[in-house]
């Protein structure tokens, strides 16, 4: 099951596709983000669901899907997303 099924969370790809990367970020102990890929018919999609500072805590997430056509590609773009998060001291796991 995924980080984002096991939080609760909406998830826009079928949750039977593999799954195949997960991250969560959290900067001060909070959850601030979840990247979650899923091999789709139309190649691999990153799930990303992200939680707002400036809201409380237990405010929904935005999420928003996004299609690549390798899993290198979605690799590369999540990969960029986590440096950019690195930056800002957040941590990944």
């Amino acid at each position: 099951m995924s980080a984002l099924a096991d939080l609760g969370l909406p998830i826009s790809a079928s949750s039977d596709a593999p799954t195949l990367f997960q991250h969560e970020i959290r900067r001060d102990g909070r959850m601030v983000a979840v990247l979650c890929a899923r091999s789709t018919a139309a190649g691999v999609t990153v799930e990303s669901e992200v939680y707002p500072l400036n809201q409380p805590p237990g405010t929904g997430a935005v999420s928003r899907p996004f299609v690549f056509t390798t899993l290198d590609q979605a690799r590369r773009f999540a990969d960029e997303a986590l440096q950019a998060f690195e930056y800002l001291n957040c941590s990944i796991s």
